[in-house]
This record gives C-alpha cells, structure tokens and sequence, in this order.
C-alpha cells in the first residue's frame, strides 16, 4: 500500500537559495519544453524525450535524471489536460476558454513541484536529513522534520519517488512510502455510513457529524470569495488565491478527523465499513439551488478516500453499497415509499409507524447493504440493529 508523507525541510541560507534556483531551473525548462510540445504537436513522453532531452541538459545544468523528469512532468501535464477537455472542464467545444486552454502551451509556475527519484535523493533517517541534488550540486545535510508518524513512515518504510514543493515560504518534500497492509478482520457487522450536506456523516449507531458548522464557514468564504472577485484588484486575487488554499485544508482537516473516528469505532467494535457509491453523486442527487453550492463545493470522494486508506491501514473491511431509495426504506419493515420522509430529517414509515431521524435510517440501510455485499450467505456476520 502506498501513502505520501510530507515532511519539512530545513534548509541553511545557502541551501535554500540552491534549492530555489534548482526548482526555477526545472521549471524553465518544462515551460520551454510544453512550448515545443505544442508546437510540433508531440507529446508522448518518449518522442519529446528525442527532441528535447538534449537541449535543455545542456541549456539550464540539469542532470540525466532531472532532464527526464521535466519532460516527463510536461508528459503528463497534457495528459491531464487531454482528460479534462474530454470531461468538459473547459467548456463546450468553440467556447473562448476552451480555445485558449487548446492554442496555448501549458506553463509551470517557477515554485511548481518537481519529482526526485532515488538517484536524486536519499534519506538519513537516523540523522533526519536528506542528500539532495540541485543544479549547483549535490546538498548533503538538509535536516528535516515532521509529526511521529511521518518520521516513523520514513524511518521503517520503503520509500519511492518524491517531489519538492516551495510553500508559503517552506519547503517540504513529499515522499511516497510503501507500508504492508495488515490482512483484513472477519467483521462482526458493519458500521454503515450516510454522508450528506445537513450531517457530513451520519452512522449506524447513530453518531452525527453535524455539517451546521461547517457550512455556516463555507458560506462565510462563498461570501467573501465573491467580494473578491468583485474587486478584482491583483491583491484581490493574492488574497483569493491565500482564501482558496485555507480553505482546502480546512476541508481536508475536516475529513481527516471524520474519517479517523470512524475508522477508530469500526476497529473497537469489530466491525466493517460500509458506505453509499460516491461516484456520480453530483449527477444523481436532484437538490434546490442554494444546495447545489454547498454539494459542489464539499470534496465527498475525498472523505470516501481518507476512509478508504485508513481502513486499509487498520485491516478493516469497507464496501460500497448501491444508495438508491436508502432514504425512503424503513430499516425496520422494509416498506419503501418517498413518502416515508416528510422533510430532511425525519423518517416516518408509512407501514410500520417508526419515526426516526432519516440520515440513522440512511446508516442503517447501508449497514445492512455491506453485510450482503461482503457475502451474508456464506460468512454469517450478525446483521445491524434496527430502529426501536
């Protein structure tokens, strides 16, 4: 299993000017080599290699290594970009923006990320200092920090390929590890998992993790966003561009924590993970348009990932299960009808007469759904509670 691990460098004076001109220096090159991407219509990684690789070596002192990194990044920066014209991000064909994303190279900030494989990088765990290789040589000694379990990922795991990234005036180095996977439990159950907009998570033994908060922050930074873009002064798109970044992590902090926790409850009590499909939620959730902005601006697949990885980490089972009609079914009766939820957060059953909140029936139906997606005939897991 493979994770990334950001680290801190700590860099002198002098190795963090050599540091800057390595990254201006790569950087440079991949925005002349996009430039001639663009032009001879060549992007395959190989094929630019053969018209490129030579020049720039020679033109801005990067090593082999870093030379085929560079086109490599520009490689698959069009490859990006290819995806996303397909998926319409851009626009409709013909539209202005989209001619434009398709005319012109694509360019690389001068702090943009730059890759290190293990030729251009080594790490001393018991130091805690890397050997790293810039354009004015090779830097041994760069000291670097980070929480217990990055230094312990780096100290104990393999570690791969990883990038350097100037950050609000930090540098840091992300490095991919490979961690072993423990092998997964048999689980007794599953913990079902609703997410929503009202309650980013609401589970099966019917904890909520109230979205009250949160959305009254995100309205606060759609508010402020668009005196911003109102203004549209340049330090209104500094500040914009500052507001953008906090809020990301504020967001994935958020999921973090949400996605922990459960984790930890499904690892206390035995259990497994079962949550809804995210995969075309945008598409299928109809929604009034003040909720629109709170579900487009909410990373879902992001918290579905972080319970992803981390159950993989604990050994603990986690399926997807199909949502359709979870919200109308009766958890304890099995009766479904639309008309089983008068509003957002009741559940009232029209057969049996069970009132709930509608987010728990949710849970439930998505409980019960994983024991039957993990094989409930031939490995007999106790089943969830229903609602009393």
């Amino acid at each position: 299993m493979k994770l990334v691990v950001q680290v801190k460098l700590l860099p002198t004076s002098g190795q963090a000017s050599a540091l800057e001109a390595t990254l201006r220096a790569c950087n440079t090159a991949a925005s002349d080599v996009a430039a001639v991407a663009r032009e001879t219509g060549v992007y395959r990684n190989y094929d630019l290699r053969k018209q490129v690789y030579a020049g720039i070596k020679a033109d801005y002192a990067l090593g082999a290594q870093a030379a085929q990194h560079v086109i490599k990044k520009v490689s698959d920066a069009y490859a990006t970009l290819k995806a996303n014209l397909r998926a319409g991000t851009y626009g409709k064909p013909g539209s202005k923006r989209r001619r434009k994303v398709e005319t012109n190279p694509i360019g690389f900030r001068w702090n943009a990320a730059q890759p290190y494989d293990a030729r251009m990088l080594s790490w001393q765990a018991d130091a805690r200092t890397v050997s790293i290789w810039t354009t004015h040589g090779r830097l041994k000694g760069v000291a670097y920090t980070g929480s217990a379990d990055q230094l312990k990922a780096i100290a104990t795991s393999k570690t791969g390929e990883s990038d350097l990234i100037f950050r609000d005036g930090m540098w840091f180095l992300y490095a991919t590890v490979e961690v072993c996977e423990p092998e997964l439990i048999e689980p007794f159950g599953f913990l079902g998992v609703d997410m929503g907009i009202a309650n980013i998570a609401y589970d099966s033994d019917g904890t909520r993790y109230a979205g009250d908060q949160l959305n009254g922050y995100r309205r606060r930074q759609l508010r402020l966003r668009k005196r911003l873009q109102k203004k549209g002064t340049k330090s209104a798109r500094r500040l914009l561009a500052r507001r953008n970044k906090k809020e990301g992590r504020h967001a994935g902090n958020v999921n973090h924590c949400i996605a922990k926790t459960i984790v930890t409850e499904a690892v206390r009590t035995g259990r497994g993970i079962a949550v809804e499909e995210l995969t075309g939620i945008r598409e299928r959730v109809r929604l009034c348009k003040p909720q629109r902005v709170t579900l487009h601006s909410w990373s879902f697949h992001q918290l579905g990932s972080f319970l992803d990885y981390k159950a993989r980490r604990a050994g603990v089972p986690l399926v997807q299960v199909d949502p359709r009609y979870t919200s109308q079914t009766c958890n304890g009766c099995g009766h479904r009808d639309k008309r089983n939820r008068p509003d957002q957060e009741t559940f009232h059953c029209r057969s049996c007469g069970v009132v709930a909140h509608a987010d728990h029936n949710a849970a439930l139906n998505i409980a019960q759904r994983g024991v039957e997606g993990w094989g409930a005939v031939n490995r007999p897991h106790a089943a969830s509670p229903c609602i009393q």
